[in-house]
């Protein structure tokens, strides 16, 4: 047998596994890094996050990424250098964690990579004929294997497209195993860069997953095109001093996207700034302040996050457990609370998985399952394929 294949067995086997799942969003803010132990697999299976960061990406860092970042027309040669670049830049990161952390590499069975998106394209965004859902992550996880010496797991989202779904959101797996408890209906709520949620059902009902819309993808940009030198609007601050424009809210919520039944999925190629332009042109606002804009576009957040779930729970309130930038922006989440009377709202925190790592987590889960799963958990076809890749250190 190949000895690559017999240290994988051999993981496959032991009682517990330590895996670090990893995470980079549309944000592009950094690199989160979660060393995860399990034990079991499937509905039997433990997870204890032992140790998180987030390496934060510099401008210069940012600024390369960004040159293909979900735009239809980029230079080739620059996605290619990037693949393999980014994949050894994830692997330096995760050693200089492990270093803090006082873990040695020989010490970690497997690695999670997510990957950075770079083009999101499900059929209902790009409308092209003879052609299915799509999409695109870089960040090579045989670079990653190679530069830390660890099995590495990746390209999750291709085995999610091959079987028929759209690559996004991958959230429900781990979020049935690590937060389902019976008898009780829980919300999941991430905002990130796009907003998703998982529904639970204590008893009796399938689960529903889905993208909602612009998390803080849209906030971000304007921060970065109004506010040179800054990438987000901390507390929001700006937001907080401008007055939301009915008109241009009234035509950004007129998307057709909002009125899709679920489940559904999206990106920033759906809702960025061609979108933002073309309301803001639309309504005749294009020298709207960055205040009065930013205030618009966290109602748009607002009320299509608030409008989803309201929609998905039968105005029935539960408890929603927030993770995610958005869970830190405090004009989102009053307003949120505002257009959800009788909604409870907690981080994943108080479930056990501190909110800025619970994504991280998730793909370890899914790296976890594809080499140590026994039986099949769901109904659910989409729900039992194993994902990722596998990238062997020699």
């Amino acid at each position: 047998m190949n000895p690559n294949i017999a240290q994988l067995y051999a993981i496959a086997q032991k009682p517990s596994r330590t895996i670090i799942g990893l995470m980079s969003g549309t944000s592009l803010d950094g690199l989160d890094i979660a060393l995860c132990e399990f034990t079991g697999s499937g509905k039997s299976t433990t997870v204890t996050l032992k140790e998180f960061a987030t390496v934060a990406y510099t401008p210069d860092f940012k600024s390369e990424i960004q040159k293909v970042f979900s735009k239809e027309t980029i230079e080739l040669r620059q996605l290619c250098l990037l693949n393999g670049w980014l994949g050894n830049a994830h692997g330096k990161m995760i050693l200089d964690c492990l270093g803090k952390w006082n873990v040695a590499p020989q010490n970690v069975d497997l690695i999670a990579s997510h990957g950075q998106t770079i083009y999101h394209a499900p059929k209902r965004l790009h409308l092209r004929e003879g052609f299915e859902n799509a999409t695109l992550q870089i960040g090579d996880g045989d670079h990653i294997a190679v530069t830390t010496g660890i099995i590495t797991f990746s390209d999750f989202r291709q085995k999610n497209i091959a079987g028929g779904g759209e690559g996004a959101p991958l959230a429900l797996f781990g979020d049935r195993l690590l937060f389902s408890k019976k008898d009780e209906d829980r919300i999941l709520l991430n905002m990130g860069g796009i907003a998703n949620f998982t529904l639970l059902f204590g008893v009796g009902s399938e689960p529903v997953c889905s993208d909602i819309g612009p998390g803080n993808t849209l906030l971000d940009a304007v921060v970065r095109h109004y506010k040179p030198g800054y990438f987000f609007d901390e507390d929001a601050r700006w937001a907080k001093q401008g007055v939301i424009n009915e008109a241009l809210l009234a035509k950004l919520m007129a998307h057709p996207f909002f009125s899709q039944d679920l489940p559904k999925t999206t990106g920033p190629e759906m809702f960025g700034w061609d979108y933002l332009a073309g309301c803001l042109a639309a309504t005749q606002n294009d020298n709207i302040s960055a205040e009065d804009l930013l205030a618009t576009l966290v109602m748009l957040s607002a009320s299509t996050i608030s409008s989803c779930i309201k929609i998905a729970t039968k105005e029935n309130p539960l408890t929603l457990y927030a993770s995610g930038g958005g869970w830190y922006n405090p004009l989102l989440m009053e307003q949120i609370k505002a257009l959800m009377p009788g909604y409870a709202f907690a981080s994943t925190a108080e479930l056990g998985i501190d909110g800025d790592a619970k994504e991280a987590v998730l793909f370890a889960i899914l790296a976890n399952e594809s080499v140590a799963a026994t039986e099949q958990l769901y109904s659910d076809a989409l729900n039992n394929l194993s994902l990722g890749k596998i990238s062997f250190p020699n």
